[in-house]
């Protein structure tokens, strides 16, 4: 019934499984993949006939099943729903690589899928899944030009670990991700902590070799279960429109040399616009002309730069735009900042909150609450369009994730901050390399705010004008019209001694190791200037916080004093939060935070807690609130949630027949400290403190 076949190849160490032939045979290409405890199915699928998009149609999701890792999804529905913020990252990082290796001209929908079947946390769905996919392309008549793979590397302890697991990817210095093949790097992605560049290109250099393993097998499979590759139309402007636009070659060469993007943009627009007139019978004009005038802007720029060194702008290749930085815009946000490099334009906000504002993060992977947020937003306006405010994209989600990770582990631990920290950047200009002046401007505000970042964290883009291995330039802060045209947006954080975070993303099929080489390099002297500007404005945070700030203090508790802070039925935790306008949150340790916006009140509820929590010492004396009456004493509240017994027999020298002879309910009373039982009881003596004749003694 099954025509299934399977490779079986070494993968760090552990034995990687791909099966065909079993599962979702109606796909153009199904895939199986086995690596440990993880299990992804992979499927791809073309359309026979070609579509009427302009442009390359592929779509990549990566199907978070809760099932996988044998968890019931929240909510009302109890099933999965929207993709969630991570698993959108997945799709980014299978769909990436996959791009450069279809033709352009392709117009044919693809489609891949990768579904978790089951997960663990020693082997990463992430790499199953973009092996998945490659394999599942290759088996089926897309025209993938090769395999490829991807690996993960992470640097603990001054070890480079390849295919780490979760916990060691969690808690090292360097998180790596690559896809690469034999033709070369395909995409690559990092967290860090100041990472040397060395160790950076050591770690990309060991992924690489592990994924040409990996490609051998999958064309080993393809060898016993690929389909022929189909002999697809690839879309192609004509002749007589491609002769048009040529024709107006000069004037397009003159309007790409405009410093100016919004008048480069008229003027190319108007050149369209007048080339459209002359084949408005043509239902594809629009699109033949777009396409054909990218390829002349494309050819006249690399021929300016590479024969004059000279880019659209009047820039060199390694000069930076103009910066102006500045700090301290906005008077009611906990810290703000303005970064502006040409004309790309970011502000960003702090805003600081309680532990109970952190995120949960409900993964495959980890189900934890995270302190530091970095959201990214692009409005329409910041490139001069019009059209309806939707939710965050995918390039949203991963641009702010970018600058999250190349922020995170600068923040101090949480007990030297316990306040969740949330950093929102809106670009107000684009005109390139947004998402590297966000991580400028998210390290300004914070720094406005007071965080004490462990060091100041600034990003550069580096594009690349690429024709082989021995012909290339590399452009240092590309502006968008080098973006669109070039061949690679290589996105590099970092702080003066090592980088924090990467991301590249290539059109070509592949990128040697000393391309990225060179361009880390050239990153890494972009970024020493920029932060050396940054530092002119704003070196370090600020030495307190906003006054609109929230404050936070913490205390730390024995455990088995946990109890005394909750009080029975939560009620004395409650009353200190209505009472003083505070939130607390208490962790499991006996780590007790406490947040509110009036710092006197944070500060009384910290000094209540700490004699709340204290051990009480015998003579010691206090002015309580009767509480509760029995009748052999009254119970007095020394200390908010902490009661000790005044008896009967020491409520005075004289005998008491009742106890609301001398105090009722409501009475505030000054008593002693007698007797302190080991279990936490307290004992308290009013008559201690009386002479026989039932007056103070000195000094009460």
């Amino acid at each position: 019934m099954f025509d299934k076949h399977v490779v079986t190849t070494q993968f760090a160490g552990r034995e990687l499984t791909l099966e065909t032939g079993e599962l979702a045979r109606q796909a153009s290409g199904s895939v199986k993949v086995t690596y440990g405890g993880t299990v992804i199915l992979a499927t791809a699928v073309i359309e026979d006939e070609p579509g009427s998009a302009s442009f390359l149609p592929l779509r990549v999701d990566f199907e978070e099943k809760m099932y996988a890792i044998g968890q019931i999804p929240g909510g009302f529905f109890k099933r999965e729903g929207r993709p969630s913020p991570e698993a959108i990252l997945i799709s980014r990082s299978i769909d990436r690589p996959i791009r450069p290796l279809l033709p352009g001209g392709l117009r044919n929908e693809v489609q891949v899928i990768c579904t978790p079947l089951s997960a663990e946390n020693d082997s990463s769905a992430e790499i199953v899944s973009v092996i998945g996919a490659a394999a599942a392309l290759h088996l089926s008549p897309a025209p993938l030009e090769g395999p490829f793979a991807s690996a993960q590397v992470a640097w603990l302890e001054d070890e480079l670990i390849l295919n780490p697991s979760f916990e060691q990817r969690m808690a090292a210095r360097m998180d790596l991700t690559v896809a690469a093949g034999e033709m070369g790097m395909l995409q690559v992605e990092l967290g860090g902590d100041e990472v040397p560049e060395e160790i950076v290109l050591e770690g990309i250099r060991m992924a690489q070799e592990a994924c040409v393993g990996v490609c051998r097998a999958i064309e080993e499979l393809r060898e016993k279960a690929g389909k022929p590759k189909g002999d697809y139309p690839l879309w192609e402007p004509t002749d007589e429109i491609r002769d048009a636009v040529e024709a107006r070659a000069e004037e397009i060469g003159q309007a790409i040399q405009s410093p100016d993007k919004k008048g480069r943009q008229k003027d190319l627009a108007r050149i369209a616009e007048e080339i459209a007139a002359r084949f408005e019978g043509v239902s594809d004009a629009g699109a033949q002309i777009e396409e054909i005038m990218y390829r002349v802007q494309k050819r006249l720029m690399r021929k300016v730069i590479i024969e004059d060194q000279r880019r659209a702008d009047g820039r060199g290749p390694k000069d930076i735009r103009p910066i102006d930085v500045q700090a301290g815009l906005l008077p009611r946000t906990h810290g703000s900042s303005l970064f502006t490099r040409g004309e790309t334009q970011v502000l960003a906000t702090l805003t600081l909150g309680a532990t109970r504002d952190q995120k949960l993060i409900r993964t495959l992977e980890e189900e934890e609450y995270h302190r530091f947020m970095h959201h990214y937003n692009f409005p329409p306006f910041c490139v001069g369009e019009a059209r309806p405010l939707r939710g965050a994209g995918r390039r949203e989600i991963g641009h702010g994730a970018l600058v999250e990770r190349s922020l995170e582990r600068m923040l101090p631990s949480d007990e030297e901050w316990p306040y969740t920290t949330r950093v929102v950047s809106e670009v107000l200009e684009s005109n390139g390399s947004s998402s590297m002046a966000s991580c400028c401007a998210a390290t300004l505000a914070m720094l406005d705010g007071g965080v004490p970042l462990k060091a100041s964290v600034a990003g550069i883009s580096v594009g690349l004008l690429y024709e082989n291995e021995d012909s290339y330039t590399l452009l240092t802060d590309i502006q968008g019209l080098e973006d669109a045209s070039g061949d690679m947006d290589f996105k590099v954080t970092g702080t003066q001694n090592g980088v924090n975070g990467l991301h590249l993303d290539i059109k070509v099929k592949g990128l040697p190791e000393k391309v990225l080489a060179e361009g880390l390099q050239q990153a890494r002297e972009a970024r020493l200037q920029i932060l050396a500007m940054m530092n002119a404005v704003i070196a370090a945070p600020r030495e307190s916080l906003s006054p609109f700030a929230p404050r936070m203090v913490t205390i730390q508790v024995p455990v088995d004093k946990i109890g005394l802070v909750i009080g029975p039925g939560g009620k004395t935790i409650r009353g200190f939060e209505q009472e003083m306008e505070v939130k607390i949150d208490v962790e499991d340790d006996g780590l007790v935070k406490i947040f509110g916006e009036n710092a006197d009140n944070v500060e009384s509820v910290r000094r209540s807690i700490s004699d709340l929590t204290r051990d009480m010492e015998v003579g010691e004396i206090y002015t309580g609130k009767v509480v509760t009456i029995t009748d052999f004493g009254a119970f007095v509240e020394i200390l908010p949630g902490r009661d000790g017994l005044l008896h009967i027999s020491d409520l005075e020298h004289a005998r008491t027949n009742k106890v609301e002879d001398v105090v009722k309910l409501g009475d505030m009373v000054t008593v002693k400290v007698t007797e302190v039982e080991p279990g936490g009881k307290i004992k308290l003596s009013r008559k201690a403190l009386l002479n026989k004749d039932g007056t103070p003694k000195d000094g009460v």
